[in-house]
């Protein structure tokens, strides 16, 4: 089987988009529209080489990227068009093998619509993507012959007045043997309208040569349409965000209002997950079976266990949430958070670097940081791990079935032993031993016949 080089063209200055951001690093789902395309190219059959197409920002193009040891580069300094374009990187291409052409900006593209141009292209044709629109303005038109044979493409500003009618539009992608492709390339001229080397006059050279040219239409537009401005960017969103919740629902999922999910990276789930409105899902997300999600929650980079419940509001980041927990309302459990079996984090409470074991409560207004909790420990509210001296962070451990009173300060590095006692309003700055009682109140005072100040009054 021939190796498949894909192309992916991703120098455009994207001018509409009004940005300092090269257009191909504009966000999609949570990710950039070049990474989509790259995805997709990855997961085509026998592929052997990506190879993208940059220009304008290319430093920050090539830097979004750099964790894709196997993608190679061209750059096209002058952007002279998509002809001009493909024969800067015909060097990095596969001879003996296909090229199948993409567009950086055209994110929603998916492999198995591109499977089939890629096994026609090995049959020796020329296989080309064809969309057709109720308003075509703006694209290339797919001119065919009686017989209905593709002929020839024309840009719409070289187009005569009856090839303008023509709905069949070019989407720009297309296969073929890289060999015919670098002969083409060769031969391509810029007598037009726009003064560039059109990809798309290859297609009448491919004619002229008797090499069979074999359309393919997709069947959903959007899967084919480019990002030229942030209008276009939001509805390829809402789209994509539209064709994430329908595959969550047929995973088993409930998504109370599928228009008020939002997915930004990768997120499975288990059976019979239930999901409120305005969930955003960051990074990539695991939730497990029977997972409950209440409103306004974000989860980013987490792993959630069977049995969980999310009441609203909740900041999930980068934390392991135990089967059968309990989290919320107004929660924030931050990076390197674990939390085992059981474990109730209530509202206002906010955790990072910190373990909590089995059965453990943390039910109120409370900060843990850089702690290992026990298992059946209970923590009240107000209590706050003084974790941070000014220059370097410490540890706080309390062991299993501790109770720590309310609006208690545990200033770290301190231990408390198992089965302590902590009396509310303690700041413990050392070591409580293991079944003890830890009081450090100071001494109450009563002044009486106390009279309040009274306020002076204004001149």
């Amino acid at each position: 089987m021939q190796q498949l080089s894909v192309l992916i063209l991703a120098a455009g200055q994207g001018k509409r988009m009004v940005s300092d951001l090269p257009k191909v690093l504009h966000r999609l789902g949570g990710r950039p529209l070049l990474a989509h395309v790259l995805t997709a190219a990855h997961q085509l059959e026998n592929t052997a080489t990506r190879v993208v197409v940059y220009g304008h920002g290319g430093e920050a193009v090539r830097a979004a990227f750099a964790d894709e040891p196997s993608v190679l580069w061209a750059e096209q300094a002058e952007q002279l068009g998509t002809g001009h374009a493909v024969a800067q990187a015909l060097p990095l291409l596969d001879e003996a093998g296909i090229t199948l052409v993409l567009y950086g900006d055209v994110p929603l593209i998916q492999p198995e619509t591109l499977q089939p141009l890629v096994d026609a292209a090995r049959q020796g044709r020329l296989a080309l993507l064809t969309a057709k629109l109720d308003n075509p303005a703006g694209y290339g038109r797919i001119v065919r012959d009686d017989q209905g044979q593709v002929q020839r493409i024309v840009e719409e500003k070289d187009a005569t007045p009856a090839e303008r009618c023509l709905s069949e539009i070019n989407t720009g992608i297309l296969a073929v043997s890289t060999t015919k492709l670098r002969r083409w390339v060769a031969e391509l001229r810029n007598d037009n309208a726009q003064g560039e080397y059109y990809l798309t006059d290859t297609i009448a050279l491919a004619v002229r040569e008797g090499v069979p040219v074999e359309p393919f239409t997709v069947t959903e537009p959007l899967e084919v349409q480019g990002v030229n401005d942030r209008r276009q960017l939001a509805e390829l969103e809402r789209y994509y965000q539209r064709w994430q919740a329908e595959k969550l629902m047929r995973e088993g999922a409930t998504l109370l209002d599928p228009a008020r999910v939002d997915v930004r990276g990768a997120l499975v789930t288990g059976r019979d997950v239930v999901i409120d409105v305005n969930v955003v899902f960051e990074g990539t997300v695991r939730l497990g079976d029977r997972v409950k999600i209440g409103p306004f929650c974000v989860l980013k980079d987490a792993i959630i266990g069977d049995d969980v419940e999310i009441f609203s509001h909740c900041w999930i980041d980068g934390a392991e949430v135990g089967p059968g927990s309990q989290i919320g309302p107004f929660a924030r459990l931050r990076p390197e958070t674990r939390l085992a079996a059981g474990v109730h984090i209530g509202n206002f409470v906010e955790t990072k670097k910190t373990c909590i074991n089995p059965g453990s409560k943390v039910n109120h207004l409370t900060y843990l940081g850089d702690a290992e909790i026990g298992s059946g420990v209970n923590v009240g509210a107000g209590t706050i791990t003084c974790n941070y001296d000014g220059a370097n962070k410490h540890k706080t451990i309390i062991e299993d079935d501790a109770f720590i009173g309310s609006n208690s300060s545990l200033v770290a590095p301190v231990r408390i032993g198992r089965s302590a006692t902590i009396g509310a309003g303690s700041s413990v700055s050392r070591d409580v031993p293991d079944d003890s009682l830890c009081l450090t109140r100071a001494p109450r005072k009563e002044v009486t016949n106390w009279q309040r100040p009274v306020k002076s009054k204004k001149l």
